[in-house]
């Protein structure tokens, strides 16, 4: 039987905490990119598995921007921050001061600003993971796909076959009074990894 499957529900209420501050951060750090006021809200939040995924983010056609990292330390796992199409072409105006609406397409810069961003906002949301178990987490330098939601989600997590079938995901709505952004943290840690997380928390698997 694998860690996940032995999860009960204080564990998964510890996941989905350290979820919802690592979101507030990143939101945090959106507010502060953007030089305007953002409010935060996780719609939902839990452990699922990879093959769900694809059905919670959207159609398997749909493009989609993903940057991703891979971590290091006593923990090792694999972060991933995905936006939806729209809402990476309306962040890509917001940062370079474009109209929104402007951007229908993406470029060399367009992946730069969206790399940087997801760095910001990955690196916060890991950072907030890390300062809640007292954990150091190493990641890696980021890398950024913009491809078709099935595609982007095969690469990310069948590549890494040595990591779990399951990801605690992170659905967060970022937004203000004129702007709706919709993006999803997912955190898959190897299996020996889980069970160090939630000793960190004081939680024991059975």
């Amino acid at each position: 039987m694998e860690p996940w499957d032995k999860l009960n529900a204080l564990h998964l209420d510890a996941l989905k905490e350290i979820g919802n501050i690592g979101a507030g951060n990143a939101a945090t750090a959106l507010a502060s990119m953007l030089g305007s006021r953002i409010q935060m809200t996780v719609p939902r939040a839990g452990v699922l598995p990879l093959k769900e995924i694809t059905a919670l983010v959207g159609n398997e056609e749909d493009p989609v921007a993903c940057v991703e990292f891979t971590v290091g330390g006593p923990a090792p796992s694999k972060i991933f921050f995905l936006l939806d199409a729209s809402s990476a072409y309306l962040l890509i105006d917001l940062l370079l001061g474009k109209p929104a609406g402007t951007t229908s397409e993406l470029d060399e810069m367009g992946r730069s600003v969206l790399t940087e961003l997801g760095n910001i906002l990955a690196g916060t949301f890991l950072n907030a993971f890390a300062d809640f178990c007292r954990l150091e987490f190493k990641p890696s330098v980021p890398a950024f796909a913009f491809d078709m939601l099935g595609a982007v989600l095969s690469s990310a997590f069948l590549e890494g076959g040595y990591f779990s079938d399951r990801a605690l995901v992170i659905e967060t709505m970022f937004y203000s009074e004129v702007i709706t952004i919709s993006g999803h943290f997912f955190l898959v840690p190897e299996n020996a990894a889980l069970e160090t997380i939630l000793l960190s928390l004081g939680l024991q698997i059975e």
